[in-house]
């Protein structure tokens, strides 16, 4: 029987692609558990919907960790491990931010039944499915359209929830009498607006990818 160098030191469990799969899944789950916490006019029943999103976080960070320690123990990566990194913790940052959203809302008992608020979680809803998407196809990297399609969607999607945070920030201080108010909602605009930012960094990553090995 032959000796293969190449077969050697291929990886043998592309565990990479997994992680990435699972963390980018949670990502888009999260964001749905958030848009239907913003739906819900309830605040007691509001507060009981934050836990399964914080589990989900913590099931990232969790995942997030097992890449790290890959990245320690494999000498063959399917990748550059710089980019690992960077994938590995832009993915992360977007459950952070989802999950701070939604603490946000429940901590300052704002009802985000508030147009800005629902509208931006829908940005949110279509950005993460996005990435999610972009991240099922590195696995084999055979449908480059498909990825950069999703890429393209996704700087869309941060375009709009810049231009939507913008203008309900500028209807607060025009419409609000409250000051509080104020500082509360747009904080969290801000926040919202802040995940596809990280959802945008996250196709940053995925296109200096596609890049190097498509």
């Amino acid at each position: 029987m032959g000796f293969s160098l190449t077969k050697f030191f291929s990886p043998k469990d592309k565990v990479f692609y997994g992680l990435f799969e699972e963390v980018s899944n949670n990502g888009a789950i999260m964001a749905e558990k958030l848009y239907a916490l913003v739906s819900e006019p309830d605040y007691k029943v509001r507060s009981t919907m934050i836990k399964p999103i914080e589990d989900l976080e913590h099931a990232s960070d969790e995942l997030t960790h097992k890449i790290f320690l890959e990245l320690g123990r494999n000498f063959i990566t399917p990748f550059d491990r710089e980019d690992i990194h960077y994938l590995a913790s832009s993915l992360d940052d977007i459950a952070d931010f989802i999950y701070a959203s939604a603490k946000k809302i429940k901590l300052y008992h704002v009802n985000p039944s508030d147009e800005g608020i629902h509208k931006l979680s829908e940005l949110i809803c279509e950005s993460t499915k996005e990435v999610r998407k972009a991240v099922l196809e590195l696995r084999d990297m055979k449908n480059i359209r498909r990825i950069t399609d999703a890429l393209v969607k996704i700087n869309s999607i941060e375009n709009q929830a810049d231009d939507i945070s913008d203008l309900f920030i500028e209807r607060l201080f025009s419409m609000e009498p409250d000051a509080k108010e104020i500082i509360k909602k747009r904080e969290i605009y801000q926040v919202l607006e802040d995940v596809t930012d990280k959802c945008e960094d996250a196709a940053n990553v995925i296109e200096s990818i596609i890049i190097k090995y498509s």
